[in-house]
């Protein structure tokens, strides 16, 4: 069931998931392949009346630059969320009001808002010290992988090396009094059942041109590859594809914390509902490397007694064990 609508308000809205840059970008990943335009205001309007018909909470994706008074009031209009790119300067608190920054750079981050890093995998493996640093100075990074499909086994051993370092790290922080989240590490100790993205079936998101998407990385790619517009409503085919329950890998998988990107499935596999080897095993490795750290804090004292612990597995894809399915 629907709870979400993206709304990108320009088009060079911020990227803030898998997306990868197409090679005739500019060298910034947050440009996409548009040149940029605004939403027309009678479009916002009517986005903003669809999301209240359907009873949707509204995300607004920014731009890199400042809306005009008359979109700010419209904005402004129903309750929301942003989401935008992280500047070089950030606001001081109390600032720019903002519930999401998405920034390319993990150095020097200091935000009093959840902030979410996108990243190649070699500047992921580089910057150990920088994540640390980021972890005591906002109060939740998310690291998003833009180019998971290409990991080979090497880049897997470098992933399960990066991810013990950083869960020591946090050991101790839980240790010294604090709380740091962490997507990669934190998250799957939280859950008790999936947390996708939800694109498709929790989540829908309105382009500029007043058509829908699946998500915005289907809108940055193919302007075409619409499913509905705001005059006849949402027509998404096949949609019950997007649902975990007709995913035949994932819905056997305790892997919670994975973000199950459809894009990236589509891209990979040509399927909606059906992930990547390399998506499967990168999602495991965080998935154990979770295990070990909820194992880690509790020898210092009770942590999340309600939580169940985490089972040790044999496999880093569950195809592997597809003959185990029930």
């Amino acid at each position: 069931m629907l709870q979400y609508l993206i709304i990108l308000l320009d088009e060079a809205s911020t990227p803030f998931c898998s997306l990868t840059p197409c090679p005739s970008d500019p060298p910034t990943p947050f440009r996409g392949r548009k040149e940029g335009g605004l939403i027309p205001l009678e479009t916002l309007r009517q986005g903003i009346r669809f999301g209240m018909m359907e009873n949707l909470m509204i995300q607004y994706v920014y731009p890199d630059k400042e809306l005009p008074k008359e979109y700010l009031e419209v904005i402004e209009s129903i309750d929301h969320s942003k989401i935008r790119s992280l500047p070089l300067t950030p606001p001081k608190e109390g600032g720019t009001e903002v519930d999401v920054w998405v920034t390319e750079s993990i150095k020097d981050i200091k935000a009093d808002v959840p902030v979410v890093w996108r990243t190649d995998k070699q500047s992921l493996f580089n910057s150990e010290a920088d994540i640390i640093k980021a972890l005591e100075n906002v109060p939740r990074l998310n690291i998003v992988l833009t180019d998971i499909e290409t990991f080979i086994e090497e880049d897997f051993e470098k992933y399960k090396s990066l991810l013990e370092k950083l869960s020591k790290a946090i050991e101790q922080m839980y240790v010294d009094g604090k709380a740091p989240q962490l997507n990669l590490l934190t998250d799957r100790m939280m859950l008790s059942k999936m947390n996708n993205c939800g694109a498709g079936d929790t989540s829908i998101t309105l382009a500029p041109n007043g058509k829908f998407y699946v998500c915005p990385a289907f809108y940055y790619e193919d302007e075409t590859d619409c499913v509905g517009d705001l005059e006849h409503g949402l027509d998404i085919k096949n949609k019950q594809l997007y649902k975990l329950e007709y995913a035949p890998i994932c819905r056997h998988c305790d892997a919670w914390q994975c973000k199950r990107c459809v894009w990236l499935n589509r891209k990979t596999t040509l399927e909606v509902n059906t992930p990547s080897h390399e998506q499967c095993v990168v999602a495991h490795l965080e998935r154990n490397a979770s295990r070990e750290l909820l194992n880690n804090i509790r020898k210092h004292g009770s942590f999340l007694p309600e939580q169940e612990e985490i089972k040790e597995i044999d496999y880093l894809d569950p195809f592997d064990k597809r003959d185990t399915w029930q």
